[in-house]
């Protein structure tokens, strides 16, 4: 399942919180982060939103590694692992230069070695990019970069996190076209990670169309609807209520065979008007909305940033 060159992953790779909270490390590139709402409460409250994801995706039939936190040293943002690795149909791993310094604490090897071990990926080769922290550039995993793994493109938005020169060179380790652009909130800041504002499923695509700069706006555009996906545009208010942060994993159903989930936040399917669901429909055979307002909220980031993608190694 999921060789290379499928879109969509049928594993998924999460981390147990042991001391989520406000990061005030990333608070600077990240508007979406809610100090005031940071307290005991809202980690509690975080755990069981993490449990409730973790069962709702393992009802639907998505496989699902767990892995556990440590509590000290102390990493707030540790629920978010798509950030420091990204495994590959290939049997590539790629680990990734982080801006925040307690955030690269969160690269732990027994993790990976537990994915491996969990799902039997087998590793062929390992990019480490994390030198580049030392020169004070930065590529934060899949929330950088959003893939489309068939046309082999990754596009990516500049940000203080996503350095567009890291961009080109982890495209050209891994045979990839980069899409590299502009995009900004209302307030003209450019949006922390690109999987904020568009991500990408087997048949369809999203996109805050008019965050990206006029310049790149149609460059854009273009290379999504060349692949014939079904492109949905949001605007800014929907990716303010995580709309623009999905997921699409693949998964197999006894009625249906192989099947496809479409993962989101409730948060973010309240937002999103009946006729966009109706069109996502057409286009997933599972749409499964969960309820995880304080990640969001204290966070900054939603469910897609959770999850790290395990795709089956291409034989």
């Amino acid at each position: 399942m999921n060789p290379q060159g499928r879109q969509c992953a049928g594993t998924v790779f999460m981390v147990r919180p042991a001391a989520f909270g406000f990061n005030a490390q990333t608070a600077a590139s990240n508007p979406l982060q809610l100090a005031a709402s940071a307290d005991a409460a809202a980690a509690h409250a975080a755990n069981n939103e993490f449990a409730a994801l973790a069962q709702a995706l393992q009802s639907e039939g998505v496989r699902t590694v767990i892995g556990a936190d440590t509590p000290v040293p102390t990493k707030p943002d540790a629920i978010f692992p798509n950030n420091w690795v990204s495994f590959h149909a290939d049997g590539t791993i790629v680990l990734y230069p982080m801006l925040a310094a307690n955030r690269r604490l969160e690269r732990r090897s027994e993790l990976v070695e537990q994915v491996c071990e969990s799902c039997g990926f087998r590793p062929s080769r390992r990019l480490d990019l994390t030198a580049h922290e030392l020169e004070g550039r930065f590529l934060e995993g899949t929330g950088s970069l959003v893939l489309d793994h068939v046309a082999r493109v990754a596009y990516a938005c500049r940000s203080p996190r996503t350095d567009g020169e890291l961009v080109q060179q982890w495209a050209k380790a891994m045979q990839f076209e980069a899409v590299v652009f502009d995009a900004a909130d209302a307030n003209g800041q450019p949006y922390y990670h690109t999987n904020v504002m568009m991500w990408i499923g087997s048949r369809s695509a999203m996109v805050c169309t008019e965050s990206i700069a006029a310049r790149d706006r149609e460059r854009v555009l273009a290379a999504l609807r060349a692949t014939e996906r079904e492109v949905l545009e949001i605007d800014r208010a929907a990716v303010q209520a995580f709309a623009g942060n999905m997921l699409e994993i693949a998964t197999w159903d006894e009625a249906l065979g192989d099947s496809s989930v479409l993962v989101m936040s409730a948060t973010a399917r309240a937002a999103l008007p009946g006729a966009v669901i109706n069109r996502l429909r057409r286009c997933v055979d599972v749409i499964l909305p969960v309820y995880v307002p304080t990640i969001e909220r204290v966070g900054g980031g939603s469910v897609r940033c959770m999850l790290a993608e395990v795709p089956d190694v291409a034989a």
